[in-house]
């Protein structure tokens, strides 16, 4: 029997934003709603196997009931705006998944569901409705069956018609009467005023209808209900007629167009790799349909081999170096796989290691290799002593310049993607977190050894992807080379001192027991500073404080109810500091303690080379890059990292305002690039053009608000939240950028007209052709829109300073070898880059990192380069 799954969209959207927490994927968008449905909805996929399915959805406010009962619904609180953003994505989702969705203007979602239930079964389908709308009991009948989400959004219970007697005692047609009588709040549907669930069930199982309670009134025992009932029949009629679900409502979709397929789609893995759903995409790995010359990565056939003869090894091949552990640094390798036009191989670590022809293979440049992650592989040989050279193709890099979403996207998926399916991915193979292992026997070897083979198939295709999008140079120029640069820096490590971390960690014990002492004196009571329990109660109880926000445990402590309430009592100011310096020792100074190599005495942190949108690095294991400085005490965290070799300095060189130099270029403001030729501080000069002063008129206070518009320009800043950031009104704010935008005006036609370039390509694109995709420009959803808009603005000129750095990087790398330098660059940072030089070298660096670093790129301003140098990180300022 053909079954028709019908869901109560509005509702299962409902519920999943509130049974689960508010979550956000890395763009900052809020994604619980869509989690919990799409979760949900798999789980429904999975359990029911429907043939056909169908999620119906409210189409507004007002519905035909409303004429009957204008306070229908009314009372119910306004949709949050953090729930509203989602609504938008899960039609994308249905979409992906190729589930029909439906909406009927004047109509709710129960009368859709309600009239394709009665035509399917007509039509001889099986039927199951999910929701966790009680209503709904009143459409079971005989193969019509409701699924009611009970708690949460997974936990539900199954009604047939006897099941809907065992519970109310009643027919399910009964429901509606059940209604008339008892109401429903949820709806403000009134009801008979007193009478509850229980008398309700008691007079319709004596009466059977709402109209025949009122045919034989008389019978009806007890003075009060008799009462109530004759005093409201003309509300309890109406009652019931708006809990009864339109079964014939004039909708223009039927059964037949619900069929699902349930074939997983490209579009449905990057919408799940978008919204940051790893574990959902991990389920979907391999179920593409979009197999375009059916290749399962099963049929594979791979050979495990205990040495390779040269005649193996031939060119090119894929190389898959296997490794358990995310932190590839100290070379903890599972394992080896290489494909060519020969076959398929494994070849176990320690053999790997030891055979003399594939050691010779890996470190020969004239052997071109095909490699998942040229970086990660470099370096975890690196540790086991061999140098991997030849690669002629990287498939992560490749994948992420073609769509930056698909960052850190599992090969598996990447294949699925590209019509190669049936590979598992690592997490579901090795496992995760503290489970993470090696399983017994032969099963790595044709794990792997299929991956080597999708990587051959897979790099004829991205290198089409990327030709059509004109993209093989920044591969082959910019991000391949960059990959062997970060994997020395990587592996070369910087040079940490355990005790002046410790010492700075006793330093700022000390400095927090003052401020915790500090705290319980303008408290006047000892209580946990940690607990937002017991400081809301301090706070707002004790002392009074207006109360900003309430969670559903309390009083709200966050940082941003805290930093609203600074002026109101000194305490404030004192909770933040004690906040920021417990965060500085935990996460900095114990943090870095814990990531220090045994054997090297150095930190070798991970950078990120295929993560953010914008194409900037990020690093991780340990983040360097978001080391505070704002704080003094952040700031002497930099004393900890030492040159590695004595007599040597930490040499710092720093991009001075890149971003707005990389702006005056794109936008081609000619009076913003005459500022820069003419060596002018910025801020001062924004300064004098937005308030009409001259330069020896432009106070402290002016600069800082000329800095926040020039900083918030790049970033698409909105009236609001400028004066958020200066501490003015909105209105002023407006006023300023209005101004802002008058006085440079290359700078305004640049934001309009990047903006239509977005909605006319669906992207934009950096100096060199990086691209970031934006499905939302065109969005209906003003929030949504809005922050693809400011994306448009921001990500060509972000993303370009990313390049720029990028390519001095490369440059620099290369000029050091060159001058035949010991120097090494060691860390990036922002738009830093820090190396460590012999002091016999420094006057030669002062020379050559300036000159390589500012002629990296022609733009038409100069790129201005500050370096300074010293006998730690900190002092190199």
């Amino acid at each position: 029997m053909k079954k028709l799954v019908l869901i109560d969209g509005n509702n299962v959207v409902y519920r999943a934003f509130f049974a689960l927490p508010l979550l956000s994927n890395n763009q900052g968008m809020y994604t619980n709603a869509i989690y919990g449905f799409t979760t949900m909805l798999m789980k429904i996929i999975a359990e029911e196997k429907p043939t056909h399915l169908l999620v119906a959805f409210d189409a507004g406010k007002t519905t035909f009931r409303h004429e009957t009962f204008k306070d229908y619904k009314g009372g119910r609180q306004k949709t949050p705006p953090e729930l509203s953003q989602q609504f938008p994505f899960v039609y994308q989702l249905l979409d992906a998944m190729g589930i029909r969705h439906y909406e009927l203007e004047n109509y709710e979602a129960d009368d859709i569901v309600g009239t394709l239930s009665k035509r399917a079964r007509q039509e001889g389908y099986a039927v199951r409705i999910v929701t966790g709308d009680k209503d709904y009991l009143q459409l079971v009948g005989e193969h019509v069956n409701v699924s009611l989400i009970k708690k949460g959004i997974t936990d539900t219970v199954d009604y047939d018609i006897d099941q809907v007697r065992e519970r109310y005692g009643i027919e399910p047609e009964g429901v509606i009467d059940l209604k008339g009588l008892m109401g429903d709040a949820s709806d403000n549907i009134p009801g008979v005023p007193g009478i509850g669930e229980k008398t309700a069930v008691k007079l319709l199982g004596q009466f059977k209808t709402v109209e025949g309670v009122y045919a034989r009134i008389d019978e009806v025992s007890g003075k009060k209900l008799k009462e109530n009932l004759e005093n409201n029949q003309k509300q309890a009629l109406m009652s019931k007629k708006i809990a009864t679900i339109d079964r014939d409502s004039p909708i223009a979709v039927t059964v037949e167009d619900c069929i699902f397929e349930n074939k997983a789609t490209p579009e449905l893995t990057d919408l799940l790799h978008e919204l940051g759903f790893q574990s959902l995409l991990d389920k979907l790995a391999g179920a593409h349909s979009t197999n375009q010359e059916g290749q399962s990565a099963a049929d594979v056939k791979v050979t495990p081999v205990d040495g390779f003869n040269r005649e193996q090894l031939t060119s090119p091949g894929a190389l898959i170096v296997g490794m358990l552990d995310e932190n590839y640094h100290y070379g903890k390798i599972t394992g080896f796989a290489v494909s060519n036009e020969t076959g398929t191989y494994f070849i176990q670590t320690e053999k790997g290691l030891r055979d003399q022809n594939f050691k010779e293979w890996l470190s020969d440049s004239s052997r071109e290799k095909v490699v998942l992650s040229s970086k990660q592989a470099e370096v975890a040989l690196k540790w086991q002593g061999i140098q991997l050279n030849g690669v002629s193709f990287d498939t992560r890099l490749a994948s992420y310049l073609i769509d930056p979403s698909e960052a850190g996207m599992d090969l598996a998926l990447l294949a699925g993607k590209r019509g190669i399916s049936g590979l598992e991915t690592d997490e579901a193979f090795y496992g995760k977190g503290a489970k993470r292992q090696v399983p017994e026997g032969d099963a790595q070897a044709q794990h792997l050894g299929t991956k080597a083979d999708a990587l051959l198939k897979l790099e004829p295709r991205l290198l089409e992807e990327l030709k059509e999008n004109k993209q093989e140079q920044l591969l082959f120029d910019l991000e391949m080379p960059l990959a062997r640069v970060l994997s020395k820096m990587e592996f070369t490590g910087v040079k940490t001192s355990r005790e002046t971390l410790r010492e700075m960690g006793e330093e700022l014990d000390r400095t927090l027991s003052v401020i915790e002492q500090d705290i319980y004196q303008m408290a006047g009571v000892t209580f946990n500073i940690n607990s937002p329990k017991q400081l809301g109660e301090i706070l707002f109880e004790k002392l009074q404080l207006p109360t900003i926000k309430k969670t559903k445990t309390g009083y709200s402590t966050a940082a941003d109810v805290l930093e609203k309430l600074k002026g109101r009592h000194e305490i404030i100011d004192r909770i933040l500091d004690f906040r920021q310096l417990g965060k500085l020792k935990s996460t900095y100074v114990e943090g870095l303690l814990k990531v220090i190599h045994p054997g090297t005495g150095k930190i070798h942190t991970c950078y990120n080379q295929a993560l953010t949108q914008t194409g900037r690095l990020s690093s991780t294991d340990p983040n360097l890059q978001n080391i505070p400085i704002r704080l003094e005490e952040g700031r002497k965290i930099r004393k900890a990292f030492l040159p590695s070799e004595p007599g040597w300095q930490i040499f710092s060189a720093d991009y001075s305002q890149i971003e707005l130099r990389v702006l005056a270029h794109i936008a081609d403001d000619v009076k913003l690039q005459q500022a820069f030729i003419d060596g002018m501080d910025i801020h001062t000069k924004t300064a004098m053009d937005v308030f009409g002063v001259a330069k020896e008129e432009v106070t402290p206070l002016m600069r800082r608000h000329a800095k926040a518009v020039n900083f918030g320009i790049i970033y698409g800043i909105s009236d609001y939240g400028l004066s958020q950031n200066i501490g003015i009104t909105r209105k002023d704010a407006a006023r300023f950028i209005e101004t802002y935008l008058r006085s440079y005006p290359g700078v305004k036609q640049y934001m309009e007209q990047i903006v239509k370039k977005a909605r006319k390509d669906g992207f934009v694109t950096t100096l060199l052709n990086r691209r970031r995709y934006l499905p939302d420009i065109n969005s209906r959803n003003f929030n949504t829109r809005s922050f693809a808009e400011r994306t448009a603005m921001n990500t060509p000129i972000q993303g370009s300073a990313a390049d720029v750095i990028k390519l001095a990087m490369i440059q620099m790398d290369r000029r050091l070898k060159e001058e035949q330098l010991k120097s090494r660059m060691l860390l990036q940072v922002h738009d830093e880059l820090i190396f460590e030089v012999p002091e016999d070298e420094l006057g030669i660096m002062e020379q050559i990192v300036p000159e390589v670093m500012g002629n990296a790129i022609h733009l038409k301003v100069p790129l201005s380069v500050e370096c300074a140098y010293g006998s730690t990180w900190y002092d190199a300022k």
